[in-house]
């Protein structure tokens, strides 16, 4: 038996927690698994399992041992999925990072369809603002708002989102006058510590202008950002799809609309020397499409 098959036996046994159970599901004889277990621990030079009359159980290195196999194993089936040039038939599991934001009013009221097309996937998605790192944390593909840091990933860029500064019409009647970029300097400023900055540029064709922005809240969640904007406390310079719905019932209004601002890029990231699951290339083409569907419904994205 080959490495590979090895490796499946092992990780077979583990999940189901004998030999017999394993020997079972695979079609085999039980002397024939523990053999091979055996022969896997001989090889590695290192106990993976420890057999008791309660069962088995992986040692710390066998558990550690384990994860790293299964991930293996799950490649191994993508690149025969790959081969095969099948997405109908996708199966096991994806995880997906998203920021909260964006997963909440974005992704997740719009997943019953990309679970509806794949009812043999199972999907974990981990909503947060932080940098999640995706090989210690086993994320198939990670979407980023704002630019890069990271080195060991593979970014494809989905989309650039359009920016605006989005206020409620309460603030901006009890607030000072707004009809220039550097009428911004006399407001406060709601500023996002997780990659926003207080220094922004408006250009209005040829005509550019920098302006430091004044801020007396600074919150370190998107969702914290709204939810101030909502509250009257102040204005914010905002990818505009954070505010889609309210600025649709003009709950809030984007100022300055004769001006522009550098959009922000939406990514994918995928772990860096690993093969792009069939999972993850069907989940970067239903972001895809959402982008697509909202652009052409609200007109947020480039």
């Amino acid at each position: 038996m080959d490495r590979l098959q090895a490796m499946t036996v092992f990780v077979r046994v583990v999940e189901t927690g004998s030999f017999t159970a394993a020997a079972r599901q695979m079609g085999m004889g039980q002397p024939a698994v523990s053999k091979i277990v055996a022969g896997l621990e001989q090889q590695l030079g290192t106990q993976l399992l420890l057999r008791s009359t309660h069962g088995l159980t992986p040692t710390d290195t066998g558990q550690r041992y384990f994860e790293r196999v299964a991930r293996v194993i799950a490649d191994a089936n993508e690149a025969d999925t790959l081969a095969r040039n099948s997405l109908a038939d996708l199966s096991g599991r994806l995880r997906v990072a998203a920021p909260t934001t964006f997963g909440r009013l974005q992704i997740i009221p719009r997943l019953g369809r990309f679970l509806s097309a794949h009812p043999r996937l199972e999907v974990d998605i981990e909503l947060d603002d932080r940098r999640v790192d995706l090989v210690a944390e086993g994320i198939d593909v990670a979407l980023r708002v704002g630019p890069l840091h990271e080195s060991a990933v593979v970014a494809r860029r989905l989309a650039r989102g359009r920016r605006s500064v989005i206020a409620t019409p309460a603030y901006l009647a009890r607030g000072p006058t707004l009809i220039s970029p550097k009428d911004l300097t006399h407001h406060q400023a709601i500023l996002y510590t997780r990659g926003g900055t207080l220094r922004q540029t408006f250009r209005r064709g040829e005509e550019s202008v920098d302006v430091t922005l004044g801020s007396r809240l600074r919150l370190s969640a998107a969702e914290g950002v709204r939810a101030a904007v909502l509250a009257d406390l102040g204005l914010t310079v905002s990818a505009d799809w954070m505010f889609l719905s309210e600025l649709r019932t003009q709950a809030v209004v984007r100022c300055l609309r004769d001006w522009t601002l550098p959009a922000v890029d939406l990514w994918a990231l995928l772990p860096a020397g690993r093969l792009t699951s069939a999972r993850a290339r069907a989940f970067m083409d239903f972001v895809t499409e959402i982008i697509q569907q909202v652009e052409a419904e609200q007109g947020a994205f480039d």
